[in-house]
């Protein structure tokens, strides 16, 4: 037997004794042994999917982020010049005691750093501390550089995180009528923006926001961490993001946006807080991300509904790269459910999640009309993921009652190749909707390992063509006619 595929035999050993005691297999677990050292072997074969990750001795798949990988999004950002005027924050009179307000201090820097942007531009630093402040807008031409041990606190004061209008694709706040909480970094209208460092962190101490929702007490729609509106040419990378109030870090009718080297974390009860949710953008490169959350680890939107679809600004060439993590409720990467104004060109590649509800799901229903199209979805390793592919309505939330229960979406080419999971509870669920049905779902080289035997697809106004398929996929996956449109075929 092969060196790697019998290492693969004892890791799965591992998984299935408790605390990694070697135990003798029996007979249904021999099966399944064979049968993902079969599926591993054709991998091998094709130099694909589990190249990227190595096996520990822990027993669980771990990114090799240490190996070198000539993909990169770099192009997706055009190169800056050089700051021509580098201050602290500390210039301005900023104060690092984790208690003293430094908010009209980063809005007083931001305002004479703008006067920079026609002479190639300023950098604010942070330096090493805790600075507290509540929300301050970006400029043009600027980077927000924290250095190492430098921590930006969100303040814990409701009025520090003013009322803005609601997107117009939405309509409304996303939880409530009315307006929004800008976040606490915001920008609108921007180029040539950076937000990055030595790896130090932008805290929204968000459980204040949390329990106003889970009270029901929430006036406002809660604020992003991050959100910039209607910008071009944004990095964010090489920082830690946590307890944001909602969604982390939310570019809306952006383009060329990477976001890049990124640790974003929340308590995995925290509710809604997204890690990266790409909106209504196009050309936008997520990559080599780690992400732990209570709600999806990467959403990709286009607008809510009727305002969505009025709007019709599409997300589009959507690039998620080398992002691991785990969220208990929610999924790795999310289509929707807000998806309105169209969604097209995205490529997953080389995801990692583990102890998550879904791996891939997307997310719609009657009145969210738009569509979805061309989505290809590769090289995917989960582990105790409940459902590892989701295709599902469901969304039944509307911003008011002038949803049109005629608009519905259009679902078509949706390719996953090379996709692992270990210990799912639950086969794929792929319920589309009844005068909507999603077409071209093509799947090939795709193991599911560890479900039980009455685990079955649930399939429902969906066609399509499968390849190498285990455990054998609903009837309506089974066409064998015509592939053409199967880019994996």
């Amino acid at each position: 037997m092969h060196a790697t595929e019998k290492a693969m035999e004892s890791k799965l050993q591992n998984l299935n004794s408790p605390k990694g005691k070697f135990s003798i297999p029996s007979w249904p677990s021999l099966l399944l042994i064979f049968t993902f050292v079969a599926v591993l072997s054709v991998q091998i074969m094709t130099k694909s999917t589990l190249s990227p990750a190595r096996v520990v001795l822990s027993g669980s798949f771990e990114p090799d982020h240490a190996s070198s990988d000539p993909e990169t999004c770099a192009g997706f950002f055009g190169e800056l010049p050089k700051r021509k005027v580098v201050m602290s924050i500390k210039d301005f009179g900023g104060v690092g005691d984790g208690k003293t307000s430094n908010t009209e201090t980063f809005r007083r820097a931001v305002r004479h750093m703008q006067s920079f942007g026609d002479i190639g531009g300023a950098q604010l630093n942070v330096p090493e501390g805790k600075w507290l402040t509540g929300s301050f807008n970006l400029t043009s031409n600027f980077t927000l550089f924290l250095e190492e041990g430098a921590v930006i606190l969100g303040s814990q004061d409701e009025d520090e995180w003013p009322i803005i209008e609601p997107l117009p694709s939405y309509g409304r706040g996303r939880e409530r009528l009315g307006g929004r909480h800008i976040s606490l970094i915001h920008g609108n209208g921007l180029t040539n923006v950076v937000i990055t460092g030595h790896n130090g962190t932008i805290d929204g101490q968000g459980k204040m926001w949390w329990d106003l929702w889970w009270n029901r007490t929430l006036k406002h729609t809660r604020g992003h961490l991050v959100e910039l509106m209607n910008s071009h040419n944004i990095l964010i990378s090489n920082l830690t993001f946590r307890n944001s109030p909602f969604w982390t870090i939310h570019p809306v009718y952006c383009s060329n946006v990477v976001i890049k080297g990124m640790t974003i974390l929340a308590p995995l009860n925290a509710p809604n807080t997204d890690g990266i949710d790409p909106d209504s953008s196009t050309n936008v490169c997520i990559e080599d991300c780690y992400i732990e959350s209570g709600d999806d680890l990467v959403a990709v939107k286009s607008g809510w509904d009727q305002y969505g679809i009025s709007m019709a600004h599409p997300s589009s060439n959507i690039i998620v790269r080398r992002v691991s993590g785990t969220t208990p409720t929610c999924s790795g990467v999310g289509i929707g459910s807000e998806m309105s104004g169209g969604i097209f060109n995205v490529k997953v590649d080389r995801l990692h999640v583990w102890d998550a509800a879904a791996g891939v799901r997307i997310k719609t229903d009657k009145g969210r009309g738009g569509y979805i199209v061309n989505v290809t979805i590769s090289n995917i390793t989960m582990e105790r993921v409940k459902v590892p592919i989701r295709l599902s309505r469901g969304s039944n939330d509307h911003p008011d009652e002038g949803w049109d229960p005629k608009a519905v979406p259009k679902i078509r080419g949706i390719s996953f190749l090379n996709v692992v999971s270990v210990n799912s509870t639950k086969a794929p669920v792929l319920a589309g909707i009844e005068d909507a049905q999603f077409e071209e779902i093509c799947m090939k080289n795709v193991s599911l390992l560890g479900l039980a035997p009455s685990a079955r697809w649930q399939c429902q106004f969906v066609s399509g063509f499968t390849s190498q398929v285990f455990p054998l996929p609903c009837p309506e996956l089974q066409n064998n006619g015509s592939s053409l449109w199967c880019s994996f075929s």
